[in-house]
């Protein structure tokens, strides 16, 4: 069994069909075929269900590719530790970012790692923490960056980076903003049951920060007047800077603007930012660096919030 076979079916099995498999391998559709049929002759079955535009595993597929990715993680954690004991730094790290703030770090990140490992490739990939913890158990991430609380954990392992407040923040014309304070104040607590009867932008369900959201009303017994559901933070933070509802989102969001008004929830809701790898795998020295520098980014970012930390 050869390793680049392994990896040639774990592609089309990504894929779900042979000519983009092809494609992302740089090799004929008619080769990678062949490589498909002899395995499949060798071993008396078929691992694919083909059709037109959606191929996909037999049960015998299904145990071969979930053990030629053990075979595949086998071969890339001990190349990694050979790596590093040899102090070779080369390779790909394939990085999972959440949407809208991962994008924000990587820039800020990536060119102080080029300096140091201009061999090491970073692949990065967008995508929701869920389907990020998804990717990491399946070993398709090296590292997934990742915010979200304890009980949103998985099995896998998690390197804490920093905490972040979850915050209020209100409009200047409602009734109670005068008992908020200004970003770089120390900001006062007060109970969401203050603003049952107004209404919130908040994020789209399936998100982490959603999650949180629907937790804290739960425990106040009520229901927000959901005004808009959105991905972006920033939406979050414009919507009340323009006057139009009240919300609640990470305190990095947040801007020292004379029309907001912040304040500490009651519950004094916090999240965690942190790295994520799969459990039991190798984390190289070169990914432990990586981590270190974005640990930086957020301490620099975070220190102007300190007050309420």
């Amino acid at each position: 069994m050869e390793l680049k076979q392994l990896e040639y079916m774990i592609k089309i099995a990504e894929e779900k069909n042979i000519t983009k498999a092809a494609e992302k391998l740089f090799i004929t559709q008619s080769a990678l075929n062949q490589q498909l049929l002899r395995l499949e002759k060798e071993l008396g079955t078929q691992l694919f269900f083909r059709s037109r535009s959606n191929w996909h595993l037999t049960r015998a597929g299904e145990i071969y590719i979930e053990n030629a990715k053990k075979m595949v993680r086998i071969k890339k954690d001990t190349y990694n530790q050979i790596n590093d004991l040899i102090e070779i730094k080369k390779g790909l790290l394939r990085i999972g970012l959440t949407p809208e703030r991962g994008p924000e770090m990587f820039a800020a990140i990536y060119p102080i790692f080029y300096k140091k490992y201009p061999n090491v490739k970073i692949e990065p990939l967008e995508m929701r923490v869920k389907q990020q913890q998804h990717e990491i158990s399946l070993g398709n991430l090296d590292i997934g960056f990742l915010t979200l609380q304890e009980f949103q954990k998985t099995n896998d392992k998690y390197i804490h980076i920093c905490s972040e407040d979850i915050i209020l923040a209100v409009p200047k014309a409602h009734p109670l903003s005068h008992k908020g304070r200004r970003m770089g104040e120390t900001l006062p607590e007060i109970s969401l049951d203050c603003f049952k009867d107004d209404s919130f932008a908040i994020m789209q369900k399936g998100s982490t920060l959603r999650e949180i959201y629907d937790n804290l009303i739960a425990e106040e017994d009520f229901h927000h007047h959901i005004l808009l559901e959105t991905r972006s933070g920033h939406n979050l933070y414009h919507m009340v800077a323009e006057g139009i509802c009240c919300s609640i989102f990470p305190i990095s969001y947040a801007k020292d603007n004379s029309n907001v008004s912040y304040f500490l929830i009651k519950q004094k809701p916090v999240w965690e930012v942190c790295a994520s790898y799969k459990k039991d795998s190798y984390l190289s020295l070169v990914a432990k660096d990586l981590i270190k520098i974005a640990t930086d980014y957020w301490s620099i970012k975070l220190k102007d919030f300190d007050k309420n930390g």
